[in-house]
């Protein structure tokens, strides 16, 4: 049996989804699930594009062997390098031994240091701007170093306006059917792990992002097929000003994050009282964070969603709580920038975690400080409520300007 789809005419869907699955690249929490998309273009020359996952491989296989109903496999287009794309390789070219492979320089590179077979007899390398023509197919390589990785290209099927867009427009989730967007509740039930996806796999490489992007434009694009979660053919323009969103860095919606560490809930109970305070100012899309339940990647993400965020950290061990410490790092790591911000620290002892936080925060690119740090001594106390107040109302003008 297989589990193949039919794209267009000529485009055949033969990826397979994980659902076993728990942390992407051995970090990212996915509840729901990975797909690992790949597709075959039946031409007068056969074309696959991409592989999959050693977690999928039986499936994958299958849905090759079936796609292609006995004809040889001419081509294997690599547009990326990274195991959960490549793992398959070897195998297809133990199985079809006249198989060409395309990719550019580096992608031969890596190819090299993944595996031990002769890479150079198959290897058909292209330049940015290349075509290849299969017979009523032309396919354009498009060059997109450093979304993700520096050998990263994308390819465009020039005859059926498709864009094989690698990781870009990706999407945590397997995929139960539906291959198309427009099958789903996407904005509703989708949106978060495409932002989750984007910020912490390509998020730090904004700018590079952007240039892909401009490079997309000129092409009259119909159908987007990235090689995670679900295909675009409608509302494509949509799903792309969600990258341009991200990628330059700017919030996607305006609201206030509260993000906060607590040892034994003081310092949590003050950010109740401030989120109270901010809803008496106006302020209507407010969103709390325990960091130390949150996974971080889900912490990155909304981070980048909103506008204005509020760090509240206790001291521990004289440094900032380990929890939180690891968000800025991660914040950093990021190239986050481009928001207002607020600090809180607590501390029996040697309050220091507002000075540090302070100080990452200030290694980042254009993050305000809005407001003067509210220092807590163990517990919120009454008579601080004005310094509350203070900032309260700082955030309100930060979030309903």
């Amino acid at each position: 049996m297989n589990s193949i789809r039919k794209i267009t005419e000529y485009i055949v869907y033969v990826g397979a989804s994980d659902r076993r699955l728990a942390l992407f690249e051995n970090v990212y929490p996915i509840e729901r699930g990975v797909s690992y998309n790949s597709y075959v273009v039946l031409d007068e020359q056969t074309v696959l594009l991409d592989t999959a996952d050693h977690s999928v491989s039986r499936e994958f296989l299958a849905n090759v062997e079936s796609a292609l109903s006995g004809r040889p496999l001419d081509w294997l287009i690599v547009n990326h390098m990274e195991p959960d794309h490549c793992a398959v390789i070897a195998e297809i070219v133990l199985r079809y031994p006249g198989v060409r492979i395309v990719g550019n320089a580096k992608t031969m590179q890596m190819m090299k240091q993944f595996y031990t077979f002769d890479v150079d007899s198959h290897a058909h390398i292209v330049k940015d701007g290349d075509t290849l023509s299969t017979g009523r197919h032309a396919f354009a390589f498009v060059f997109a170093p450093m979304v993700h990785w520096p050998e990263v290209m994308v390819t465009f099927d020039t005859t059926e306006g498709v864009l094989f867009s690698a990781d870009a427009f990706g999407t945590f989730g397997a995929l139960s059917g539906n291959l198309w967007a427009d099958e789903l509740d996407f904005e509703g039930e989708w949106l978060d792990d495409a932002r989750r996806y984007y910020i912490n796999i390509v998020g730090k490489y904004g700018v590079q992002v952007m240039n892909t992007l401009s490079k997309a434009a000129s092409l009259p694009i119909r159908m987007v097929l990235p090689l995670h979660g679900p295909l675009w053919r409608e509302n494509i323009g949509w799903f792309i000003s969600k990258y341009q969103t991200w990628a330059s860095y700017v919030p996607e919606e305006k609201g206030l994050l509260i993000v906060y560490s607590s040892i034994y809930g003081n310092t949590a109970d003050a950010m109740a009282v401030l989120a109270g305070a901010c809803a008496e100012k106006g302020i209507r899309n407010i969103h709390m964070h325990d960091a130390s339940k949150t996974d971080v990647s889900v912490l990155v993400s909304e981070c980048f969603r909103y506008s204005t965020i509020v760090f509240a950290s206790p001291t521990y061990n004289a440094e900032i709580f380990p929890k939180m410490e690891m968000l800025l790092l991660e914040l950093k790591a990021h190239a986050f920038q481009n928001r207002d911000a607020a600090i809180v620290e607590n501390g029996t002892w040697a309050i220091s975690s507002g000075r540090k936080m302070s100080e990452m925060l200030g290694s980042m690119k254009d993050i305000r400080i809005i407001a003067p740090t509210l220092t807590i001594k163990s517990s919120l106390k009454e008579d601080q409520m004005p310094l509350v107040e203070e900032m309260a109302e700082a955030l309100a003008k930060s979030v309903n300007g």
